[in-house]
């Protein structure tokens, strides 16, 4: 009883901070203060707060976040976009919803190299919303659809939010890199499925094909897509047959995305330096959450809440799939008020250890935990991507939520797809570390 009521004020004094505009790092950093008063035997609270934030701040693992983020925001300067719109359309002609498809092809290609939601969905909005407007497509699956497919930026490798839970979990990032990729296409497919069936459904919303593009002129608009793709195999086969660690292969994305930049031509001195300086303000923003989080996970540990928790839940006898749905729920409402990275470091240090009380994998949780985040982003009132999508196609909130509705409940089954057969997510990490 007094650890719950310990927890209550903490978890009280958090909210309140906030509630109050307070930074989300210094919030946790001052309830991992308030937390560490609580604790016997006169711990230097000032002392761990040092020991801590210095010690997970330079840890080598963490190499690889500014440089994917660097990666993204190299990338997301180039004209990748456009490129990859005029490269898939050809080939999608013949499939219910034809043009529609390249938001989900082109968000997932996008989403491989950039390791960020919002860019993903920004970066394709800006050429495919236009594009389909002004082609006749439904407005509505449209804005939807990009919703959806620019939570793949976070979901399928390399992916900052991966990295973050990696590190706050000590787990490795190649296995959660490579957990990542088959619930990629899983959710691509079940986008791209929603659009036949909708299409099918609805033959007037759709307009007519384009005329029929001879094959070598389909590979002459595709041939731009050539660098990307094998920037994106490259990194890829090198995580899967272990030719490179996390770090490396980020290293090795910067280097190829530089490469792309100068043979697009979009390389220029100030657009380098816009990737430096935008790389570096989000790496700072992420890093001192984590210092925060570091803090408050150090200070919880102290006050033995955590562990209290886990027995609490290991005595409620909630078997693994009631375990899995609470925490769905406790997710999404976290995302109606929370960013993504915010939920991870907030929660991690709770939920882990009634996850390895149940059983599961930690490189499992950590895909159905990028799953729900991706819920979050395109849930109101928090939702990054429709707040992107509200701005480029200036429709009210309301609008792009209702467009985006079908796909939030297409992440639900694809949570309960990976719940029900875990080795869709597991079978790649098993095959590249199996002895």
């Amino acid at each position: 009883m007094e650890l719950l009521g310990i927890s209550a004020i903490l978890f009280g004094f958090l909210i309140l901070l906030l509630g109050g505009g307070v930074w989300i790092a210094i919030a946790l950093m001052a309830t991992g203060w308030a937390g560490m008063q609580f604790v016997g035997g006169n711990i230097p609270a000032g002392t761990v707060l040092a020991t801590i934030v210095w010690g997970n701040s330079a840890s080598w693992t963490l190499a690889a976040l500014p440089l994917f983020i660097w990666m993204g925001e190299i990338l997301f300067r180039t004209r990748l976009s456009e490129e990859m719109f005029r490269g898939f359309s050809p080939w999608l002609n013949w499939l219910p919803g034809r043009l529609m498809h390249v938001n989900v092809l082109a968000c997932g290609v996008f989403g491989s190299v950039s390791g960020s939601s919002a860019a993903t969905c920004a970066t394709v909005a800006k050429i495919a919303l236009p594009e389909l407007k002004k082609r006749g497509y439904d407005e509505t699956v449209s804005l939807g659809s990009l919703a959806g497919a620019g939570t793949l930026g976070i979901l399928i490798p390399p992916s900052i939010t991966m990295v973050v839970y990696a590190v706050q979990a000590n787990v490795s990032i190649i296995q959660v890199f490579l957990a990542g990729f088959l619930p990629g296409l899983l959710v691509m497919a079940l986008y791209s499925g929603y659009i036949v069936v909708w299409s099918l459904a609805n033959p007037h919303k759709t307009p007519p094909a384009d005329p029929p593009m001879p094959f070598r002129e389909k590979i002459k608009e595709s041939l731009n897509l050539i660098p990307c793709m094998l920037l994106i195999i490259f990194v890829f086969l090198s995580l899967l047959l272990g030719w490179a660690t996390a770090t490396e292969c980020a290293a090795w994305g910067v280097l190829g995305s530089l490469a792309i930049a100068w043979w697009q031509g979009s390389l220029s001195w100030q657009s380098f330096w816009q990737s430096v300086m935008g790389a570096t303000r989000l790496n700072c923003m992420i890093l001192l959450i984590l210092a925060g989080a570091s803090y408050m996970s150090t200070s919880m540990a102290y006050t033995g809440i955590p562990i209290a928790l886990a027995n609490w839940v290991n005595g409620m006898e909630l078997s693994p799939y009631a375990l899995i749905a609470a925490l769905t729920v406790m997710y999404i409402l976290l995302g109606t008020a929370l960013d993504g990275i915010s939920m991870i470091v907030l929660t991690t240090a709770v939920v882990i250890p009634m996850i390895k009380q149940a059983g599961f994998d930690l490189v499992w949780f950590g895909i159905f935990l990028v799953l729900v985040i991706e819920m979050a982003e395109v849930s109101p009132p928090v939702g990054f991507n429709l707040f992107v999508l509200q701005t480029m196609s200036g429709k009210d909130s309301n609008t792009v939520a209702r467009a985006a509705l079908p796909f939030f409940f297409l992440l639900v089954v694809a949570v309960g797809i990976i719940t029900v057969f875990p080795d869709i997510v597991m079978v790649l990490p098993r095959m590249a570390f199996s002895p």
